[in-house]
């Protein structure tokens, strides 16, 4: 994004990317390839009771995780050649190798060897290298059996077994397409909630839901090392926070999902004085800048949320913001975050639990899903809309949803809080009948004054 941006402005560019495929994390390793076995798991879920209850009878369904895989596959490098593609159309020059500072203003490309095989001369620089995943002591990584997300999205056969460590965003993506293909899935959670940053009572419903579809929670607990066994399952230490027993775990796959990390090491940076935390993130101000003339950083090495559209508009920012100095802004409190599983959760803004701690008077307005008509038709009940609003101005701070299509119903509450919106604004805009989003209407309905359909 940053790289096209800054060419429809005029600038000459380059992209420096070791991976040989364009894209990032995101679109190889992780937005992408998992929604693929998401939609395809959830096929196969649905052949199992949801197209029954509509009168449609499957017989005999199976899984081909091969050609899963497959499709998945296909799907990736359709987008990462697609790239290629605008990368031309837009003049991108595409450099393949590891990009490393030599100065502020030349940057090394490095083969998979090591050797330095071009120095590319420049004005400015955005640092967008992404993040990788976190490891865990006591569990060595190997990406056959004990895995993180990247391997987790290539298994060769639907394993009996799961231990999932962490209970985040990527784990119980994850660990909801094996549960639905089969697996007996067990979430070790080391906090007493799920889906860190979520609203607290969205995240309680959704664990609540996950544990119907057959997900097992351990809380409050700490995975303290794994060891592969003879037959090639894992043998996992639990040990419980409180009690401090100690539970053995057997599993054929576990699955590390605990966080990741910035990917900055090896570049260069303190060559040419960019600074970085005890945790590796660039410091930078509000316009991506490293305090290092000419050269920025955006994504998931500065600080904020890891997310690919979080990072996207950063890079569309920081972009406007070479061309033009003090331009390019990111509004961090209408940054949507999404959990694809089924039900999706997304939400925007404030929880309810950082309103209540920036002292902030506020209303609430709520309206579930099984009281929507078309949630009702689809079969698909499950969840709620929340809101949060200013009891005095009446103005969105945050919208929370736990249902189907939340991720694509969040867009509505994002563009009202970007735009600084009340409650009753949206809930006085019509909305097409039956959809799922009149959901999303009656619960900014129910702020102000009352829903209809409850």
């Amino acid at each position: 994004m940053a790289a096209i941006k800054a060419a429809q402005l005029g600038l000459k560019v380059t992209c420096v990317e070791k991976r040989g495929a364009l894209g990032g994390t995101c679109l190889n390793v992780g937005c992408i390839p998992s929604k693929a076995l998401l939609h395809a798991s959830h096929m196969y879920e649905m052949t199992k009771g949801e197209m029954a209850h509509a009168g449609v009878l499957v017989d005999n369904a199976r899984v081909d995780v091969a050609q899963m895989m497959k499709t998945k596959e296909k799907t990736v490098t359709g987008l990462t050649s697609g790239i290629e593609l605008l990368f031309n159309k837009n003049k991108v020059k595409y450099e393949k190798g590891f990009g490393r500072f030599k100065s502020a203003t030349e940057i090394e490309v490095l083969d998979a060897k090591g050797a330095v095989t071009k120095t590319v001369k420049t004005k400015n620089v955005i640092i967008a290298t992404g993040s990788e995943p976190a490891s865990l002591p006591g569990l060595t990584i190997d990406e056959k059996t004990i895995v993180s997300s990247t391997g987790a999205l290539s298994l060769t056969k639907i394993p009996k077994t799961m231990v999932l460590v962490g209970g985040g965003v990527i784990g119980l993506e994850m660990g909801s397409v094996w549960s639905r293909l089969g697996t007996q899935v067990t979430v070790v959670e080391y906090t007493d909630a799920i889906c860190a940053g979520a609203d607290a009572e969205i995240a309680k419903q959704f664990k609540r839901v996950l544990e119907k579809q057959g997900l097992i929670f351990k809380m409050k607990s700490a995975v303290k090392g794994g060891v592969v066994q003879k037959d090639g399952t894992v043998k996992v230490s639990v040990e419980d926070n409180e009690t401090k027993k100690i539970e053995e775990l057997n599993a054929e796959i576990v699955l590390v999902a605990v966080g990741r990390k910035p990917f900055t090491e090896g570049l260069g940076l303190e060559k040419i004085g960019v600074k970085t935390d005890k945790r590796g993130i660039i410091e930078t101000d509000d316009h991506f800048r490293t305090g290092v003339p000419g050269v920025l950083a955006i994504g998931d090495v500065i600080k904020g949320p890891m997310l690919a559209h979080k990072a996207e508009e950063e890079g569309i920012a920081a972009a406007e913001g070479i061309v033009t100095p003090g331009a390019g802004h990111v509004n961090y409190n209408a940054i949507p975050s999404v959990i694809y599983t089924n039900p999706e959760v997304a939400w925007v803004g404030l929880t309810e639990e950082q309103a209540k701690a920036k002292g902030i008077a506020y209303k609430l307005g709520k309206f579930p899903m099984k009281a929507n008509s078309r949630a009702r038709t689809n079969n698909e009940t499950e969840g709620l809309v929340k809101f949060i609003s200013d009891a005095t101005t009446d103005r969105i701070l945050g919208v929370h949803i736990i249902g189907s299509g939340a991720g694509e119903l969040i867009a509505e509450p994002t563009l009202a809080i970007e735009y600084g919106a009340s409650s009753e604004d949206l809930a006085r805009t019509c909305h097409a009948h039956p959809t799922l989003s009149e959901a999303t209407k009656e619960a900014a309905m129910a702020v102000y004054d009352k829903p209809i359909h409850i």
